[in-house]
């Protein structure tokens, strides 16, 4: 009998950060991947005495580490009487989503992280730091970027996915890279970045090294780890008083925000390090200093799309599309 696999992915309850879990099933060619179900008390997510948990796949794409007809599997987690389990985000996403397919929001990822060998930063020192940063962002050469065959790996299996990956680059802090998703809608962005995360961690278990999404993985004078969200509507897209307006809507909801923009953040958004702090709202002209930055290329043309700067690494990205759409929403739909 012809048979694929299929590794299936979800989001577990692990607070403050959720983590990915996985395990493969076996299946038949020809058939696609049936509800699957898994002890939700090994995951955060149930009791012992009721541990059972469902997984209903809502993505799938090609599998770029089995390879051949091998998938990758994305889930939400649901209750065994059929309503999304209480850390089922994608779910309260999609409710969102469906309610304002009309504004045709788009968004892009800035996805950053950091590669640990052990308890430290790779290719820094045994003791002591490396060079302050200075040349390390987009840097070039050995003595500057440090993993850049694990970061090549993971872009081709993200391309050969499927993925909507559209770019990496090397960041401030040395070990420390980035990729971007999109532009896509508020479900895909959030589904491609939660495997092109899987991925990334898949991929850097070959190399014997692990990534991180901490929002601050060295403590001192370097940069934190964000997940910088680009974002805009068709109004948007037309007019820099959509634009305008957009960012209106998002002050008042500021401390709505930063409690759902990732765990550690007030260790990030310091006013220090290319951000604002936490504790104010601030909207600018190229400004990396500001909450919601108005790239310059935006007040050029009259219209465009908006960066909020604060959200971490470690960000649920069906959370940050869920509020921004929220807020866009609030500003077109009042």
């Amino acid at each position: 009998m012809s048979v694929y696999k299929a590794e299936y992915i979800w989001i577990d309850g692990t607070k403050p950060t959720s983590r990915l879990r996985c395990k493969t099933m076996v299946i038949a060619t020809g058939k696609e991947p049936p509800v699957w179900g898994f002890d939700g008390s090994s995951t955060n997510q149930a009791e012992g005495h009721a541990s059972d948990c469902v997984l209903q796949p809502v993505f799938q794409c090609p599998d770029p580490v089995r390879g051949g007809a091998d998938i990758l599997v994305l889930c939400e987690v649901f209750n065994t009487d059929g309503t999304p389990h209480e850390t089922n985000t994608r779910a309260k996403l999609r409710a969102v989503a469906e309610a304002n397919e009309d504004l045709d929001m788009w968004f892009g990822i800035e996805q950053e992280y950091t590669f640990f060998d052990g308890i430290k930063p790779l290719g820094w020192p045994d003791n002591g730091f490396p060079a302050p940063q200075g040349g390390y962002y987009c840097g070039v050469g050995a003595d500057e970027v440090y993993g850049r065959e694990i970061v090549e790996a993971h872009l081709e299996a993200c391309l050969d996915a499927g993925l909507g990956v559209c770019g990496i680059n090397a960041e401030v802090m040395p070990a420390q890279w980035e990729f971007q998703v999109g532009p896509l809608g508020p479900l895909a962005v959030s589904d491609h970045l939660w495997v092109a995360r899987w991925l990334l961690y898949r991929i850097s278990e070959d190399f014997g090294v692990s990534a991180t999404l901490n929002a601050k993985p060295v403590k001192g004078d370097w940069n934190g780890a964000g997940a910088h969200t680009n974002f805009s509507s068709a109004a948007m897209r037309e007019s820099i008083d959509a634009c305008m307006a957009a960012a209106k809507a998002l002050e008042p909801r500021h401390d709505l925000h930063i409690p759902l923009y990732g765990a550690g953040i007030e260790e990030r958004l310091t006013g220090e390090h290319e951000t604002c702090s936490y504790r104010e709202f601030k909207v600018g002209v190229s400004d990396r200093g500001a909450s919601i930055r108005v790239p310059w290329q935006v007040a050029r043309d009259g219209k465009g799309y908006l960066e909020d700067r604060r959200p971490n690494a470690n960000v649920d990205p069906y959370d940050v599309t869920r509020l921004i759409t929220e807020a866009v929403a609030i500003a077109e739909k009042g």
